[in-house]
């Protein structure tokens, strides 16, 4: 009876045990599809706070798309999949200005670790798309952030360099009034007008022209701990 009766709880302690494995589970599942759905979720941003924000006239796009690295492109670029993957399309539209095999973002994130479920989880940071481009490369990628206006200036004007190819991370919000992070690539630098080429690659925005004070005070922003700037590709 004695052995009985010290049997008879643990049945019911597995039980609990396998209740809470079943729940953990359930609430892994639930916080990974919540996460997604974040990720994926589109910055609202209204196209009137769009129009007002940047210079997209045709005349000046015209211009834009005729600098040296922005003609490389061929006025055309493969929009993001969903909302987290500006980081992977703004690699791969890169490497197909420059000829490398990877132009997708499938291509780009195959065999890399990043974004296994579809989605990049709260997107990726400037550090870890240099990651994943180093991955697919072996041109010199780096990181360059805490740029002064200066340094930020020298390196637009080195945008319109055939041999280079820049992606700059900014902060929407300081740009649009509303938004997330977002990565896209840097079509050249219109000096005379003091405007920057941005090849957003999200298709509600398409490409766009701003002053490049604005740009530079959305890039001075932090993502976590630390500040946002370029990614320089060469």
């Amino acid at each position: 009876m004695a052995l009985r009766y010290a049997q008879a709880p643990v049945p019911k302690v597995r039980a609990m045990r396998r209740g809470r494995l079943v729940g953990t589970a359930i609430g892994l599942a639930v916080a990974v599809a919540l996460g997604g759905a974040y990720a994926l979720r589109p910055a609202e941003v209204s196209p009137a706070a769009i129009r007002a924000s940047v210079e997209q006239s045709p005349e000046l796009l015209d211009s834009a798309w005729g600098l040296p690295a922005a003609s490389s492109y061929g006025q055309s670029l493969t929009w993001q999949a969903n909302g987290s993957f500006c980081g992977p399309a703004s690699i791969a539209n890169v490497f197909r200005s420059i000829g490398e095999e990877e132009t997708s973002e499938a291509e780009v994130l195959e065999g890399t670790g990043w974004c296994r479920l579809g989605f990049c989880w709260m997107g990726l940071t400037l550090d870890e798309l240099a990651e994943v481009a180093r991955a697919k490369t072996e041109r010199k990628v780096t990181v360059l952030r805490d740029l002064t206006p200066d340094e930020f200036q020298r390196h637009l004007r080195a945008s319109n360099d055939p041999s280079k190819r820049y992606i700059v991370n900014f902060s929407r919000e300081a740009i649009f009034g509303a938004g997330v992070g977002h990565h896209s690539p840097i079509g050249g630098y219109l000096e005379a007008e003091d405007l920057v080429f941005v090849l957003d690659v999200n298709e509600r925005f398409k490409p766009w022209l701003v002053p490049r004070e604005k740009l530079y005070s959305a890039v001075d922003t932090l993502d976590g701990d630390h500040k946002r700037g370029l990614l320089l590709i060469e």
